[in-house]
């Protein structure tokens, strides 16, 4: 019975639009159900519970699927999250999987990491788990959004604070060997594409900077030069359509080099790195 529940609210949530319709109708079924998506077919019949109906109704409404299950997952994490803090996405996990494989390259014992603009914790908690000798510290804005990453990040060794990602860490200048970005960068000028999940949900001044998109990471830019030693990396996810600007914002004459970009799984320019060039 279940399974065939899942079938038709699969149907339902295709019809209104959902991206990835059987994932979400068989993630919510396990959340209501108590049980892991690849026990669905364990659940008895007598066993359905009518609450799912509810909440295939409220992702119908596209409300974000995190939003109803309280989770969302990131690499090797599992996240609590909600209204008020960005819900973390796939695409931003190969953007990690490029600063982790750089931090490992780099001959330094416990290296010094910055995640500006934390939100959920996400990236800096990826960050520390999988470096596990990296001293990481993370800056969040939002009082929203903290009530969140202090969850998160409660018994992990990240450093918190609260503060504004374009003044943040006056202690930490010159010494970090990366800084780490998902900033907002989605233009003003787009608000009507974005799709429902974050544009209704996600707090604006996580997905919005300016006319173009490019003004937090404009800002960014500085800091990642003031907080970088010489040689460190930076890396910063933008836009898919933001490929061939952003690179440009990381310029030899601003005390870079080797900026690049780089694509996501999809094969889509996703993020942008360059290296403080030596003295």
């Amino acid at each position: 019975m279940l399974l065939a529940e899942v079938a038709q609210a699969t149907q339902r949530l295709a019809d209104a639009g959902v991206p990835s319709p059987r994932t979400d109708a068989e993630e919510l079924a396990a959340f209501v159900h108590g049980v892991k998506r690849g026990e669905l077919h364990t659940v008895k019949d007598s066993d359905f519970d009518a609450r799912y109906w509810e909440v295939v109704a409220r992702r119908e409404a596209r409300e974000p699927l995190q939003h109803i299950t309280g989770r969302a997952y990131f690499r090797y994490l599992e996240l609590q999250v909600g209204p008020g803090v960005f819900v973390p996405r796939p695409e931003t996990e190969s953007v990690v999987g490029w600063a982790i494989d750089a931090v490992r390259a780099m001959d330094v014992v416990e290296p010094c990491i910055v995640d500006l603009c934390t939100g959920s914790g996400a990236i800096a908690l990826a960050m520390a788990q999988e470096v596990p000798r990296s001293r990481v510290h993370a800056v969040e804005l939002s009082e929203d959004a903290l009530t969140w990453t202090r969850k998160n990040m409660e018994g992990s060794r990240v450093e918190l604070r609260q503060g504004d990602a374009l003044t943040a860490f006056p202690d930490l200048d010159g010494q970090v060997d990366l800084v780490i970005s998902n900033p907002p960068y989605i233009p003003l000028t787009e608000w009507e594409y974005v799709a429902p999940e974050a544009r209704d949900h996600d707090p604006d001044m996580a997905l919005f900077s300016g006319e173009d998109g490019l003004d937090l990471i404009r800002g960014i830019e500085r800091t990642a030069h003031r907080l970088l030693r010489p040689g460190g990396l930076v890396v910063v996810e933008h836009a898919d359509t933001q490929g061939g600007q952003v690179p440009w914002i990381f310029a030899e004459d601003r005390g870079w080099t080797d900026a690049a970009d780089h694509p996501d799984l999809n094969n889509r320019p996703r993020f942008a790195t360059a290296r403080k060039a030596l003295p």
